[in-house]
């Protein structure tokens, strides 16, 4: 099927505008009616100061799930389990121990620390957003990697080394840019969500934002599964095997 590498690709970024229209159209904000399990969660520094991070964490989410629910050589039971442990990872690397996790911690921390060190205010951000990036995404890919991984090689060992480390590197370019958009919500004007609704057009700014910050990586996800799969060569053996 043609068409499933592009819908798989783009369903995480499609979720995390969904999920960005409907905090919008109800008023979700600080001020709404929250679980008491969600509370800890709607309130904090990096809520305040990152608050489009909670989109993005919808956004790798769902990747998780539809790389784990794409066509491929592993087995259903190893999808899932390790597609289970990869929520459960993202999820914990974000919120915990409130929202932001060691993702934003991290980044915000060494992006400071740069800063005060005389490292000129881009250069900290950028820093800063890196190292948030690789958090975010090891705990994306990784579960990914292990529950996709092919068991027995269709091509070389240096050749595979070669293609995940440019898949690698250029998912990590991706959510570097992702992060660097999204953490410029409050320069953006979008406003003092979620303590307060969404105004339509700080709305439609943030929907701008949020596909900025996704796009690049779903890009890198559909070329990555539009690749075709490499074709095993014959061994010497299965050459000399009489017909």
């Amino acid at each position: 099927m043609r068409g499933a590498p592009i819908l798989l690709a783009a369903a995480p970024v499609a979720a995390a505008l969904a999920a960005l229209a409907l905090a919008a159209a109800t008023g979700l904000s600080q001020r709404s009616g929250l679980p008491g399990a969600v509370e800890p969660f709607a309130y904090g520094f990096f809520l305040d100061r990152y608050p489009l991070f909670a989109f993005g964490l919808v956004y790798g989410l769902v990747r998780i799930v539809c790389a784990v629910s794409a066509p491929g050589p592993a087995s259903p039971v190893r999808r899932a389990v390790l597609g289970l442990l990869g929520l459960g990872l993202l999820l914990a690397v974000s919120l915990y121990p409130t929202f932001g996790g060691l993702v934003l911690r991290a980044g915000f921390g060494t992006g400071s620390m740069a800063f005060l060190t005389n490292t000129p205010l881009w250069a900290a951000y950028a820093i800063g957003a890196a190292v948030a990036a690789l958090l975010f995404g090891l705990a994306l890919g990784v579960p990914v990697v292990l529950a996709t991984l092919r068991r027995r090689a269709t091509e070389g060992f240096w050749r595979r080394v070669r293609r995940g480390l440019v898949t690698a590197t250029a998912s990590f370019l991706a959510l570097w840019i992702g992060a660097a958009v999204l953490g410029l919500a409050r320069e953006a004007g979008i406003g003092p969500w979620p303590r307060r609704p969404f105004a339509g057009d700080e709305a439609l700014r943030a929907a701008l934002m949020v596909l900025a910050a996704t796009l690049p990586h779903a890009l890198v996800s559909l070329v990555r599964a539009g690749r075709p799969e490499p074709v095993r060569r014959p061994s010497l053996k299965d050459r000399l095997r009489p017909m």
